[in-house]
């Protein structure tokens, strides 16, 4: 069996992100054939792209992490019916300088969650069309699209929402299929 390499970016800064929340959860159910790594977008500089052939520590980094992904899955809340804009940034710092674009075809999935009922639908759908800007093939179905997440976890961060457990390891299902398919 293939064992492949999975960067997970989290739009959310927050230290107890219910996207972190799920980021973790997911790492704990993924099956065999995924290694989930929680790439860290905090404290990546602004991007500049006056900038983009100097050597900044932080996005040298961040790309090399990005590289060495055979795919991705992105969780990101809803800030102003899209996605905020630390993942704006991590992504436009990952796809320069020209030519040297590392979300490159790299399969990638989208999860949006957020406390309200729309579940961060309209960042997801914002997310999905970005990454076509970066060719990142993203995943079809399952849509997936979390709402009420401070609901769905204890006080310690631990999914306790048995159908969204359920719905979860589903989706990494498919999201496996959709790696081992596109890498």
């Amino acid at each position: 069996m293939t064992k492949y390499k999975i960067a997970v970016i989290v739009g959310s800064l927050r230290k107890k992100s219910f996207n972190l929340q799920i980021a973790k959860t997911l790492q704990s159910l993924a099956p065999e054939s995924l290694s989930l790594e929680i790439v860290s977008i905090a404290g990546l500089p602004l991007f500049d792209e006056d900038l983009e052939n100097t050597p900044i520590k932080e996005w040298e980094a961040f790309r090399e992490r990005v590289k060495a992904a055979d795919g991705l899955i992105f969780l990101t809340p809803e800030h102003n019916r899209s996605i905020p804009a630390a993942l704006k940034n991590a992504i436009d710092a990952g796809s320069r300088p020209y030519g040297k674009n590392v979300w490159d075809a790299k399969p990638g999935a989208i999860i949006s969650a957020s406390v309200g009922n729309i579940s961060g639908f309209g960042a997801n759908h914002h997310l999905r069309q970005i990454l076509v800007g970066v060719n990142v093939p993203v995943m079809v179905q399952p849509e997936v699209y979390i709402g009420g997440a401070a609901a769905l976890f204890d006080g310690d961060g631990k999914l306790i929402n048995e159908s969204t457990k359920e719905f979860l390891i589903s989706f990494l299902a498919a999201y496996e299929k959709w790696v081992d398919a596109n890498v």
